[in-house]
C-alpha cells in the first residue's frame, strides 16, 4: 500500500518538474523570438509604405552661394557671356601732346636768345631765356571746340611761366599766366589789346616751385580758362579780332613760351569735345560748371 502511495507522489513530482521544464523553455523561445521582432530606430531604418528599409547615411555638401550683383559691379554680357565694364558719366578721351620721356612732338622755338629745352623726371623744362624762350608742337591740334590741359610751375623768375599760344578757328590767340611782373593773366589779344589792358585782365599771386593746374576751353564763340579749377577767363569772342603780341608769333600754331623765367611742363593734353558738350558749354554759365 505504501508502496504504490509513494509511486504515484514520485510520478506526480516527475510531471511537476517536466511542465516546469517546458515552461522554461517556452519562455526562453518567447524571449528570442521578441528581439528578433523589436522594431529598429529610426537611426537605422526609413519608414516608406508601411515597410521597413535600411538608411545610409551620407553627408550633403552645403551649396556654394550664388554671387549678388550690384549696380557699381561689372555685368556680363548676354549674348557673349563676357565680362563688360560699366561705362563712365563721361567717356572723355584725351590726347597725350608730352610723353615725358623725350622731346619727341616738340621742338625749340627760336625767339634768338632762348634758354636750352630738356626732360627732367617726367617735365618739360624751359630754361631761362634773354627774354624769351619756348616750345613748339609739331603734331596736329584741334582749331575749335577743344579744350587743353596742363601743370606749369615757374621755377625762377618773375614774370610769365606759361605763355600758351592756340589756335581759334583760322586765328591765333595767346593765354598769357603771369605776366607783367608775375601776377597778370588773360588773353592777348583782343582787338588788339593784350592781356593786361583788355577786359580778360585778371590777377592771381603765383609762388615759385608750385604747380598749377590750366585749363582751356576754345569754342567758336567763347574761351574760357581756369586755373587749379578756378575760373580766371570767360570770354564772349563774337565779332572781336583774335590775334597774338608780335613777339611770340613763331609759338603758333602752338606753343608755350616763358619771358626771363625758367619754367616746368608736364601733362600736357588735348581733347575734342563732343556734340553733347559743346551745347551744354553754350546753354551753361561757365562759372556753374566743375571739372
Amino acid at each position: 500500500m505504501h508502496n504504490k502511495l509513494f509511486h504515484a507522489r514520485l510520478a506526480a513530482s516527475s510531471m511537476r518538474t517536466v511542465a516546469a521544464f517546458s515552461f522554461l523553455l517556452t519562455l526562453v523561445a518567447c524571449s528570442q523570438d521578441a528581439d528578433v521582432g523589436s522594431p529598429q530606430t529610426a537611426s537605422d531604418t526609413s519608414v516608406s509604405d508601411g515597410e521597413t528599409e535600411p538608411t545610409q547615411t551620407t553627408e550633403v555638401p552645403s551649396p556654394t552661394p550664388l554671387p549678388t550683383s550690384t549696380d557699381d559691379e561689372t555685368t556680363a554680357d548676354e549674348t557673349t557671356g563676357t565680362e563688360k565694364p560699366e561705362l563712365e558719366k563721361d567717356d572723355v578721351k584725351w590726347t597725350s601732346l608730352f610723353n615725358g620721356k623725350n622731346l619727341d612732338g616738340w621742338k625749340n622755338t627760336e625767339f634768338g636768345g632762348e634758354g636750352e629745352i630738356t626732360v627732367e623726371k617726367e617735365q618739360l623744362i624751359l630754361d631761362m631765356g634773354t627774354p624769351l624762350s619756348g616750345v613748339n608742337y609739331t603734331g596736329k591740334i584741334p582749331k575749335i571746340n577743344y579744350e587743353v590741359e596742363l601743370d606749369a610751375m615757374r621755377v625762377t623768375g618773375t614774370d610769365f611761366f606759361c605763355g600758351l599760344t592756340f589756335p581759334v578757328k583760322k586765328d591765333p590767340c595767346s593765354l598769357i599766366i603771369g605776366g607783367w611782373g608775375g601776377g597778370v593773366m588773360g588773353l592777348s589779344s583782343l582787338n588788339g589789346q593784350d592781356a593786361s589792358e583788355n577786359e580778360t585782365t585778371n590777377y592771381m599771386e603765383f609762388k615759385n616751385g608750385q604747380w598749377y593746374h590750366i585749363r582751356l576751353r576754345v569754342l567758336d564763340d567763347r574761351i574760357t580758362a581756369w586755373i587749379d579749377g578756378k575760373e580766371i577767363v570767360d570770354q564772349d569772342i563774337t565779332d572781336r579780332e583774335i590775334s597774338v603780341r608780335i613777339e611770340v608769333e613763331l609759338s603758333m600754331p602752338f606753343g608755350f613760351a616763358t619771358f626771363e623765367t625758367k619754367a616746368a611742363l608736364r601733362k600736357i593734353r588735348v581733347r575734342e569735345l563732343t556734340e553733347k558738350e559743346i551745347a551744354a558749354a553754350k546753354s551753361t554759365p561757365a562759372e556753374l560748371e566743375t571739372e
